[in-house]
């Protein structure tokens, strides 16, 4: 463990709320994003690589962050993606046989800015009552007044386009090339572990920047199409939307998550809206109406599907809710093979009640073959 000196730093709120803490491993800097909260107690490390985080400063509310250390295994893209961290208490040792590193040490690698000594609690119910902002953290203590200037100029996640930042820039390939069947994936923020379990129900898959046309995709003869999670508001992803649209006109199998949900919703004339809080952790109630079943669930967004104007589209279906506010969950198209969840049924490290989705996007898959021959 590292002793040393702990350098003062403050969380800035946009309506000038302040918090104090201390700098992780003494490092000295600003970072500015949306200040949200995660509720997981495990997966620090997942969530910190999640390319849906793209641009936030990440409150942890589980008390001890770094405990078990990190796994260079344990990530959901190639390089932490959240704009910094605000911890209670900061672990400097970690007690994990599969860890390689301290988070310490991760963090160091990635350049990110870290606050621990945080009362996180009254942090987190701040932004509970008084919603998501934008927020700066510094160790420039002494610089206040020079810091809101900078943090006005900042701007509001809503109409933000962010999948440009965090998508591929190429095209790639993954899974077992003699896979049975082959799935287009739209690249708007995509985690590793949807890819995983993709290509592990016997799917070679192709992955396409978040700009690519629908006949860029269909140029690799997939059976199946994905629309994948990702950061930022889906109102300016007006590609994907296109792309979706297209997808739907020819009855193809579609099957999105998260950021994807949002766009196959906009691509039927459903709008989507900027949360109050969004949902972020490991631990959210959804209720599956078609089975009747609860899941517990991994989410992380801040914008939500209109449930009125899904409701009321005589296309779409709700097919699953978030019990904790009655938010749309879930959508499909009633004469479409299409379907979609805000949440991440891949969820790593958990839960994983949900994974049943990526077997129906299968069957589904088989079925369109079947109807082709």
């Amino acid at each position: 463990m590292k002793y040393q000196k702990k350098q003062n730093a403050i969380i800035l709120l946009a309506d000038g709320t302040i918090f104090y803490g201390k700098a992780v491993a003494g490092k000295q800097g600003t970072a500015f994003g949306e200040v949200c909260f995660n509720t997981g107690m495990t997966g620090y490390q997942e969530i910190f690589t999640d390319p849906s985080y793209y641009g936030q400063l990440m409150v942890a509310t589980n008390a001890h962050i770094g405990n078990y250390g990190t796994n260079k295994d344990e990530v959901e893209s190639d390089s932490i993606k959240i704009a910094g961290l605000i911890v209670k208490n900061f672990s400097y040792d970690y007690s994990r046989d599969a860890a390689d590193s301290s988070l310490e040490e991760f963090l160091d690698k990635n350049n990110l800015l870290a606050i621990s000594d945080v009362d996180t609690r009254a942090l987190v119910s701040y932004i509970r009552e008084h919603g998501a902002m934008n927020a700066v953290i510094s160790t420039e203590v002494d610089n206040v007044e020079g810091l809101k200037k900078q943090l006005a100029e900042v701007p509001s996640m809503e109409g933000l386009e962010l999948a440009s930042k965090v998508s591929t820039k190429e095209p790639y390939y993954f899974g077992n090339e003699n896979a049975t069947f082959k799935v287009a994936a739209l690249d708007i923020g995509i985690k590793k572990n949807i890819l995983r379990h993709i290509a592990s129900r016997d799917c070679y898959i192709k992955v396409f920047p978040y700009n690519a046309t629908f006949e860029d995709l269909e140029a690799f003869q997939p059976d199946g199409y994905f629309l994948s999670n990702g950061p930022g508001d889906p109102e300016p992803l007006v590609e994907a939307q296109e792309v979706a649209k297209e997808i739907i006109k020819r009855d193809l199998p579609l099957f999105g998550i998260c950021l994807g949900h949002q766009v196959i919703a906009i691509a039927n004339g459903v709008s989507t809206y900027k949360m109050y809080n969004g949902h972020r952790g490991i631990n959210h109630p959804v209720k599956n109406l078609i089975t009747g079943k609860g899941e517990i669930t991994s989410q992380n967004h801040g914008f939500a599907v209109n449930k009125e104007e899904a409701e009321a589209n005589k296309n779409l279906e709700v097919t699953h809710v978030h019990l904790n506010d009655g938010t749309v969950a879930g959508l499909a198209m009633k004469n479409k093979n299409v379907f979609s969840v805000q949440y991440h049924p891949e969820a790593s490290p958990g839960p994983h009640d949900s994974w049943y989705l990526f077997d129906q996007f299968i069957e589904n898959i088989k079925k369109s073959k079947l109807s082709t021959v």
